[in-house]
């Protein structure tokens, strides 16, 4: 396990490396810079800006600059904030993101897997059919249109939920339900097919033949073989949440990081755009060892390191 972990972390890294740099060099070749607008600056103050910002230096230690700063997790100065850094703007809006990405992800396992397994037991019934519309919906339908839909319909027409900000649970659920819809169908298929897999299989057979209740084997036997591709999911839907949440947010008014990030594009803020850019990378990097790691501990056959499987 851990020369396993000792691998992934050092993979991590090399892939950090690659995100930092792609994206330290598209910025610097996009056009326009941080300080244009629609009124331009006096080219004496341009200078003074480029000069206290360091982008008179040569690219190279521009570049050479920026990694050190990011090895100290130290991401610079907003160009639009007044008098707030990049790690300022993280950590106040990530808590936000945080708990909107959480809740989320709990409504798309716990709904998308509660769908699969009811339309598994009732293959070919109502309820198979049913359950695999809601999920075709969530797939066809994008999370933007269906913010605005349930902003339409439980907010404006039902009045049961605020339309938009952040300040109540209530305010929280719309903007959870839109941003889980997605993932949530996958996660529906996804346990679908594969309960209908692990219910044909002998020892479900075994189960039956000795007598074993319906939900013991359910439970027991079936589910845990059956949530393995889910648990495998966990990490491209981290991915999902993370990014879908920017439109979203910004939709719902929602004060966290993926509306600075989406404000930060149209203001030409790099430094935001970039320090943004490279904290979810390292979170999804981490998500995804977790996840192999997680994958591993449930099926004790899966052995992480490569080696010989034991008997």
């Amino acid at each position: 396990m851990l020369k396993y972990i000792s691998k992934r972390l050092l993979y991590m890294f090399l892939s950090l490396f690659l995100i930092v740099s792609a994206t330290f060099f598209l910025m610097r070749a996009a056009p326009g810079g941080p300080f244009s607008a629609e009124k331009k600056l006096p080219p004496e103050i341009e200078a003074n800006l480029n000069e206290f910002y360091g982008f008179d230096q040569p690219l190279y230690v521009q570049y050479f600059d920026y990694l050190k700063s990011v090895a100290t997790l130290d991401f610079g100065p907003s160009f639009k904030y007044k008098g707030q850094t990049v790690n300022d703007l993280i950590s106040n809006g990530f808590p936000v993101s945080f708990m909107l990405g959480m809740e989320a992800i709990l409504l798309a396992l716990a709904f998308g897997v509660l769908l699969g397994v009811i339309s598994a037991l009732k293959h070919n019934k109502w309820q198979d059919y049913t359950a695999m519309i809601i999920a075709v919906l969530g797939i066809s339908v994008p999370s933007f249109i269906m913010a605005t839909a349930l902003q339409y319909i439980f907010a404006m027409k039902l009045e049961l939920f605020p339309v938009a900000r952040w300040e109540s649970w209530a305010h929280t659920f719309l903007p959870a339900l839109a941003l889980a819809s997605t993932p949530m169908a996958f996660i529906a298929r996804l346990t679908r097919s594969s309960m209908l897999e692990v219910l044909n299989n002998d020892y479900i057979r075994t189960a039956k033949a000795k007598g074993l209740s319906k939900p013991v084997i359910t439970v027991k036997h079936a589910m845990r073989n059956a949530m393995l591709p889910v648990v495998s999911y966990i990490g491209p839907l981290t991915a999902s949440i993370l990014t879908g949440s920017f439109v979203i947010e910004k939709i719902f008014g929602i004060p966290g990081l993926g509306l600075h990030f989406v404000t930060s594009i149209t203001n030409r803020d790099y430094t935001v755009i970039m320090g943004v850019t490279v904290f979810y990378s390292i979170l999804l990097l981490a998500s995804v060892l977790i996840v192999d790691i997680l994958y591993g501990l449930i099926d004790p056959r899966i052995k992480l390191s490569g080696g010989k499987k034991g008997a």
